[in-house]
């Protein structure tokens, strides 16, 4: 049990609620930032004084009933409600499985999408299977990585290069959602152990890891919307849809432009690259 980590978890998602999210009622005179202690505790169905003992280090190590409690009363998602377990010292329920191998169903989906359409497997990692030729025409061939650098978390607070194709203005975004996702691989994720080797190594190395770590948040999210910068047809704005397998291990990323659009027709211009350099390489 990670009494330090519990109790900063804790806290910060209590102060996140207010009384309105959980059904009470806000009172005029209300100077607590989020819930108070002891709504937390009378929603969870236990002691104040046991749940202030929590965020205090005091108290001995909950049980899984109290962990499912303090869960559903701080509405946590199902990443947070693992994290909040994993924290607390009990297993997580085991949802995945590391595999080099693409998912069958997800080759099959990448193998019959139209050629002007980038997408790329990814396991829970961040670590790229396998792309399409205009995903690789777009975002470079990200399978060639090796060691740590397979993975888009890693690559992402270590390789600058690995910046240029998002807007400046977008990146601090990114680094959070990139953190927040190596935060729920950390405690639910197919290799946990690698997962926190590359943690704290990250945080021996990149003090921007370090401190959008603290911000504790935790999620499996994708952007819906961003922006990628190629280096030679610039601005191209693409729309994120996510397919996961049934364990959630790997995940297709599919990037399409929107129609009628000049990021469209910049694909299209991609898919031409990406099919000559394919038949380069084959001949």
């Amino acid at each position: 049990m990670d009494k330090k980590e519990l109790a900063e978890f804790l806290r910060r998602r209590r102060e996140m609620l207010r009384p309105a999210d959980v059904g009470l009622v806000e009172g005029p005179r209300r100077r607590t930032r989020g819930l108070r202690r002891e709504e937390v505790a009378q929603l969870a169905g236990m002691s104040t004084d046991y749940y202030a003992r929590l965020e205090q280090r005091r108290a001995p190590q909950p049980s899984v009933q109290i962990a499912t409690a303090l869960a559903r009363a701080l509405c946590l998602t199902p990443d947070e409600r693992d994290h909040l377990f994993a924290l607390i010292g009990h297993n997580a329920p085991a949802r995945l499985q590391p595999s080099e191998h693409v998912s069958p169903t997800l080759l099959r989906v990448l193998e019959r999408l139209n050629d002007d359409t980038p997408a790329l497997v990814l396991t829970d990692m961040a670590e790229t299977l396998a792309m399409n030729p205009i995903a690789t025409a777009l975002l470079g061939d990200q399978t060639r990585h090796t060691g740590l650098a397979r993975s888009g978390y890693y690559r992402w607070f270590t390789d600058p290069a690995e910046r240029l194709y998002y807007a400046e203005e977008d990146r601090p975004r990114h680094s959070r959602m990139m953190a927040a996702r190596l935060r729920a691989v950390l405690t639910a994720g197919s290799d946990v152990d690698r997962a926190a080797r590359m943690v704290a190594e990250l945080h021996e190395i990149s003090p921007e890891f370090a401190r959008v770590w603290e911000l504790g948040e935790v999620a499996r999210r994708y952007a819906e919307c961003k922006t990628i910068l190629h280096p030679d047809l610039g601005r191209i704005d693409i729309d994120a849809q996510v397919l996961f397998t049934e364990n959630r291990a790997q995940t297709l990323v599919v990037l399409p432009a929107r129609p009628g659009t000049d990021s469209q027709g910049k694909l299209e211009l991609l898919s031409v690259i990406g099919h000559q350099a394919q038949v380069g390489l084959s001949g």
